[in-house]
């Protein structure tokens, strides 16, 4: 997943658009918001004054002035009250419409801060958490490179401890609880997923024999044929099943690579 925790300035970052954690006015204020204000430079306040300011869960396009990026992304972020005044929903909704933007854009890349974690008092545990799941969605059905940016050590252990724990959660859970799940009772209905110590196979079959049978297919060469089969370009199947462009690479020109569980999974839905 083309995710990337980072621990950086974000006025330092060369991407395409830069995502400023700004106020309902738009002209500047302390914290991030100011940091790329004053990178910036005048141009930008200038600019801003014209949109007339943004609601709280919304956000506005600039260009980027003396940034080494081209746009920034002014997004709108909640106050935290306590977690029970809507704010999760207001920081996707901020979250998701900056993506929107770069994507009318035609960024290929992006950089978040932890919108609403500094004095807006929201939990940066809970901020990245929201960020993560906005952009994991977004990534189903786009290609774009998103850097999270944090720029206290602190926040950054936060970033690390969030993704090990999100991968020990799929290892450990995901795949039994996709396996009762109502989606994959009716992917199984034409699929079955077959997993042995030395290899993964999905499969199409109608029979477990015929099943068995292409046990001596890689899973390399099984994902090529059914990516042919299915007429589904290379692009749209990784996209589909949300699994970064190198890693699809390796996977497709590694005969012996052995797949995780939840990759298995994520291929079957794709090609479902």
């Amino acid at each position: 997943m083309p995710i990337q925790i980072v621990r950086n300035d974000i006025t330092k970052m060369k991407v395409d658009a830069i995502v400023n954690a700004a106020n309902e006015s738009l002209l500047g204020g302390g914290g991030v918001d100011g940091c790329i204000h004053r990178a910036a430079g005048p141009k930008l306040l200038e600019e801003c004054r014209t949109l007339k300011g943004c609601p709280t869960g919304s956000a506005k396009l600039t260009k980027g002035y003396d940034l080494p990026c081209r746009y920034v992304i002014h997004a709108v972020g909640p106050v935290w009250k306590g977690g029970t005044c809507g704010e999760k929903e207001l920081l996707e909704s901020c979250c998701r419409t900056s993506l929107e933007l770069a994507k009318e854009k035609q960024c290929e890349s992006i950089a978040f801060p932890l919108i609403s974690s500094g004095i807006y008092g929201y939990p940066k545990d809970k901020a990245l958490h929201t960020a993560i799941e906005v952009v994991s969605e977004f990534l189903m059905d786009n290609d774009m490179l998103v850097y999270i940016v944090v720029f206290d050590k602190k926040a950054f252990n936060i970033g690390e401890k969030l993704f090990a724990d999100i991968q020990e959660y799929i290892d450990d859970r995901y795949a039994d609880e996709f396996l009762a799940s109502e989606s994959s009772r009716r992917l199984l209905q034409n699929r079955e997923i077959l997993y042995s110590e030395e290899c993964m196979v999905l499969s199409a079959s109608k029979s477990l024999d015929d099943a068995l049978e292409m046990m001596d297919e890689s899973f390399s060469e099984m994902l090529i044929r059914k990516i042919d089969e299915s007429g589904m370009k290379d692009s749209e199947c990784y996209k589909k099943a949300n699994i970064d462009r190198k890693l699809f690479s390796k996977i497709h020109s590694d005969k012996y690579y052995k797949p995780k569980k939840t990759t298995v999974i994520a291929f079957a839905i794709a090609l479902e």
